[in-house]
């Protein structure tokens, strides 16, 4: 687990969608994480066909929306929280399996104030899972 994200965003295993960060720009985060096929969603989403559900892979984008919020925001959020405030055209386009390893690339579009305009795709073997549109903002 990267320690950079420990540090910089508030969730943890079982509920933790990112590992690694994969590059960092002024706009633009981008993340991993390795899909094992020993998650506990894997024991109900499907038995004997496992596939990670949708709304994990739209959380693995909200967390790494979060990881960019804390590089991005004025002094940083490490007294606040990022919250998801608005969801628009999600789009899944291919499913996740174990053994699969997401791509999570999120850049901003607008921010203003506490609030961050984004953009998410999710990749694995290099085809798109997810492309998403949301807001995050700060609280507490």
């Amino acid at each position: 687990m990267n320690e950079e994200i420990l540090k910089r965003i508030p969730q943890r295993a079982p509920f933790l969608y990112i590992e690694d960060i994969v590059s960092k720009e002024e706009r633009k985060v981008t993340t991993s994480q390795k899909i094992t096929g020993e998650e506990d969603f894997f024991k109900g989403h499907f038995p004997g066909n496992p596939i990670m559900p949708g709304v994990l892979i739209c959380e693995a984008a909200f967390q790494t929306g979060a990881l960019l919020m804390s590089y991005i925001m004025q002094g940083g959020i490490e007294s606040k929280t990022a919250v998801v405030s608005r969801i628009q055209s999600a789009k899944f386009k291919n499913m996740v399996k174990p053994g699969d390893e997401l791509i999570i690339c999120v850049e901003l579009k607008e921010q203003i104030e506490n609030a961050a305009y984004l953009k998410g795709k999710v990749t694995a073997s290099s085809k798109t899972v997810l492309q998403i549109d949301f807001a995050c903002t700060l609280v507490g």
